[in-house]
């Protein structure tokens, strides 16, 4: 089939690839127009590929179709559009002039949420089910008849990124393709939407984003989470007032203590509490919610840990090898933002035109660089000029970006001519720790009856501790974000245990 593909992003780009492989011929490329100097993903494959590309700024002027983009679009002879993200207006005339006409993706369950920022609404609303719809295009705003739905369970911390890459993205790329399939086939079926549960949101704004608080944590929580990093939820704080935005937001609160500094909230049911963890904040229903990431009003973001812990330490002095690693990393900038002359220390990597997909393009560069690095996309947001890029980079590189050693209370016993140190506490959210109670029990040497020493026992509330904090590693931590190529380099470079390490002694 003769398709012609209207859109943009790498979602974009993924579907033009795949129904290439499927063998329909895609007869033109329909994309934005380059901004600060870079070409879009879908333009620059179609390019690669020899077909046909075109960037319009404008499809009409004063509510017409304009003649020549139109005539352009004709004289392809297209026999189905495939819009997969499309941010563009598109007219009529080229929506019904296909054979088969239009399709259009939607990331969300059609009639809910319809308009744009559907995902944010998705979480905003705290909806239990997520999903995308694939529909026949027509002159309402997502009111065309459903061609195809798929669903998800939204997870309670699952933020915009977290459901568009676990499911909205991958599934959504099959989804298309299945449904051109269909098309092809004779089989699309065209299922009237149903106007009950209809809803329509508009875009985001920062003015619109201000947090209410007289509302419980989960919605406070939902909000934060679907605000996401623009506009984000934000709020005023602090003596004087200033407005801070919250990221990175979890009801997984199991296990926290809110004891540490406090933070003045107008408005708010309780002040907030920065802690080791981050900003404990509360609902009207007296429930918490914890928060890792403040944006302060000048643009830095920060550790919610890190909140009244004032200015970073002095700048790292780089060695030889170090600098070398720094301009391979200016090259990388250099790259992603081909409208900057020179990357110098104070160039910001968002105000000088990246967008998400360039964190994600950074990421990997910086990661291949340095021999599968530990660093997330977070990273970025937290040091978006170059300077503050690398000091991060290299603190990370020497292993001073923890926040300390682990505090480990030893049990010395001589063994062998050896003295060994062993644990004797639970090891729960990467702390050894007294079981509630300072309840222990009696250790027995099995070869002699007598007592090596007593050991924590852990209680029904210990127990509930390490789920929590074992469902937060899972849930949020960073093994699970990095790739399985990336946790197989870490665990390589893991020097063996003392106990895995040969004897040189033994015979």
């Amino acid at each position: 089939m003769k398709i012609a593909v209207i859109g943009q992003s790498l979602f974009g780009q993924e579907v033009y690839c795949h129904l290439r492989k499927e063998g329909h011929e895609v007869v033109g490329v329909f994309t934005i127009p380059d901004k600060d100097g870079k070409a879009d993903p879908l333009g620059l494959e179609a390019e690669k590929d020899g077909v046909p590309v075109f960037k319009f700024s404008r499809w009409r002027a004063k509510g017409q179709a304009l003649p020549e983009v139109v005539a352009k679009y004709q004289a392809l002879g297209a026999e189905l559009n495939v819009l997969p993200f499309c941010s563009q207006f598109i007219p009529m005339e080229i929506i019904n002039a296909p054979r088969h006409g239009s399709i259009i993706y939607h990331p969300s369950l059609l009639p809910r949420h319809r308009g744009a920022s559907a995902i944010n609404w998705t979480l905003i609303h705290g909806d239990k089910k997520g999903g995308f719809s694939i529909f026949w295009a027509d002159d309402g705003l997502d009111t065309g008849d459903l061609l195809l739905q798929k669903e998800c369970e939204v997870l309670p911390d699952d933020t915009v990124s977290t459901l568009y890459n676990r499911f909205l993205f991958p599934e959504g790329i099959k989804g298309m393709v299945q449904a051109v399939r269909l098309i092809a086939e004779g089989k699309a079926p065209r299922l009237p939407q149903p106007e009950e549960g209809a809803t329509y949101e508009g875009i985001q704004k920062k003015e619109t984003a201000k947090i209410d608080w007289d509302q419980p944590a989960e919605a406070i929580h939902n909000w934060i989470r679907g605000n996401d990093k623009v506009p984000g939820a934000w709020t005023e704080a602090c003596e004087p007032l200033q407005k801070l935005t919250f990221f990175n937001s979890t009801l997984n609160t199991s296990g926290l203590v809110p004891e540490g500094d406090a933070l003045p909230i107008p408005g708010a049911h309780r002040p907030g509490v920065v802690t080791k963890a981050g900003l404990i904040l509360f609902g009207n229903d007296d429930k918490m919610l914890l928060v890792k990431n403040i944006q302060l009003e000048d643009g830095k973001m920060i550790l919610a840990s890190n909140f009244f812990k004032g200015a970073a330490s002095s700048a790292l002095e780089l060695t030889e090898a170090e600098l070398v690693t720094a301009e391979a990393v200016r090259s990388a900038w250099q790259r992603i933002l081909p409208n900057v002359l020179e990357v110098e220390d104070s160039t910001d990597f968002f105000k000088s035109g990246a967008a998400s997909v360039d964190v994600v393009r950074l990421v990997e560069e910086v990661k291949e660089l340095c021999d599968g690095l530990e660093l997330e996309n977070e990273d970025v947001y937290m040091a978006t000029t170059f300077g503050d890029f690398i000091q991060l980079l290299v603190r990370k590189l020497r292993g001073d970006d923890e926040e300390g050693e682990c505090s480990i209370d030893y049990v010395e016993m001589a063994v062998n001519k050896r003295t060994l140190h062993m644990p004797h506490q639970l090891f729960i959210g990467g702390a050894f720790m007294d079981a509630d109670g300072a309840k222990t029990f009696e250790t027995i040497n099995p070869t002699d009856g007598s007592v090596i020493c007593r050991v924590s026992l852990a209680q029904v509330t210990d127990v509930d501790k390490a789920v929590a904090a074992a469902k937060d590693a899972f849930e949020n931590g960073r093994w699970g974000k990095i790739s399985a190529r990336d946790r197989g380099r870490l665990l390589y470079r893991a020097p063996p245990s003392p106990s895995t390490r040969p004897d040189p002694t033994a015979t």
